[in-house]
């Protein structure tokens, strides 16, 4: 299948790209390499060293013979958006091409803009290109299991079915997201069922819990070819933050009490469910929504599990609650579905005491690369 990647330079879409490639697809990389340009502005690297994408693309190309395209550009920008797709021609478009940190999002209403326009702008773009151009393509948008909230009740999958006055329906599931990100994925969900009701066209909404690790088959043949993995308090996630402070000597930074309960799952299944997303498309006029997990843990849990496999490889890891910089429930209520991919075939990694020791020794590996003056929280939602 021709599937283009957009976002194919960052954390989920580089393994992505090598991984369709690997099995066989067409696949095109569309980017503006903002990802690298934040991290110039934030003066932070990611731990693992990330070439230009132009050397890894090269690299992947000598190892296996598999050639991927690359379009550098801007998809709030439609007419470049129009060309490639007109050249490319894809018949499937997985979408990671947004801003993904809520932190990035919060520093202030110049973040919290370029957080919206870009994310949203982008995406209405690439309907209006899918619709002119295009419109049997499927697209797969990755969302977000933040999109939910923590609400009082069980997450279903995109959709609950509600009775009223004696009617029912089965309606969009109430969203409460907890960040300008967050709510830029939620108008992203109404474009996108909006755009599928009116112009028939086919798309599938993987809400995404957070993502761990960095190896998957393909990133691990060549150094070249390695991964993200951010640790900062901007863009670095909860459980590749905690295995880089421990290899480094610093408390786990703990925010608030520590009972914030969210979906994770490895990057491994991250690529795999995107497969299953393209192999089994979505009807024309459907908005499939998959929340994309699987497993639930409290962040206090996760510093408890990585504190212990620490101890078993001989290191001192403390555990540190901090004031908690974000506005969100410390304590919850949290239950939700995540059974549609397993139905598509999806065979999960769990995390094991064999996945921490690979992410700590990996941590260890690249810990001269640790700039500790950016590990502790730097925005705050009520500044």
């Amino acid at each position: 299948m021709r599937v283009l990647v957009i976002g194919g330079d960052g954390y989920c879409g580089w393994a992505t790209a090598l991984y369709l490639s690997n099995r066989g697809h067409d696949v095109a990389i569309l980017d503006s390499l903002i990802r690298r340009h934040w991290d110039a502005e934030l003066c932070v690297e990611t731990l693992t060293p990330i070439a230009p994408i132009q050397h890894r693309l090269q690299r992947w190309q000598d190892l296996t013979g598999k050639k991927i395209s690359l379009y550098i550009g801007d998809i709030c920008n439609y007419h470049f958006l129009e060309r490639a797709m007109l050249e490319f021609q894809p018949e499937a478009i997985v979408h990671f091409g947004e801003q993904r940190s809520a932190p990035y999002s919060m520093i202030d209403r110049e973040h919290a803009v370029f957080t919206q326009v870009n994310n949203v702008v982008g995406t209405l773009n690439l309907l209006y290109a899918i619709h002119t151009h295009n419109p049997d393509c499927h697209l797969v948008k990755l969302g977000t299991m933040g999109e939910y909230g923590t609400p009082n009740i069980d997450i279903e999958e995109g959709y609950i079915t509600i009775e009223h006055n004696g009617r029912k329906d089965t309606l969009p599931y109430p969203k409460q997201p907890g960040s300008f990100y967050h709510l830029s994925k939620v108008h992203d969900s109404h474009n996108i069922h909006f755009a599928c009701r009116t112009w028939g066209l086919r798309a599938t909404d993987l809400n995404q819990g957070v993502v761990y690790g960095v190896l998957t088959e393909e990133t691990g043949m060549d150094e070249l070819l390695i991964n993200r993995l951010d640790y900062d308090g901007i863009f670095g996630t909860a459980l590749n933050r905690f295995c880089i402070q421990a290899a480094i000597g610093h408390p786990l930074t703990v925010y608030g009490k520590g009972g914030q309960t969210r979906g994770f799952l490895d990057i491994r299944d991250t690529v795999r469910c995107i497969e299953l997303a393209i192999n089994n498309p979505a009807a024309p006029g459907e908005f499939r929504v998959l929340n994309q997990f699987t497993e639930q843990f409290s962040v206090g849990d996760l510093a408890h599990k990585v504190q212990e496999a620490g101890k078993a490889l001989g290191l001192k890891v403390e555990i540190q609650h901090l004031e908690n910089p974000r506005v969100e429930k410390e304590e919850h209520y949290f239950n939700a579905k995540n059974t549609k991919l397993l139905d598509l075939g999806l065979q999960p990694h769990y995390l094991s005491d064999s996945l921490l020791d690979s992410l700590l020794n990996f941590a260890i590996k690249y810990k001269d690369r640790v700039d500790v003056n950016h590990i502790l929280p730097k925005v705050k939602w009520r500044a």
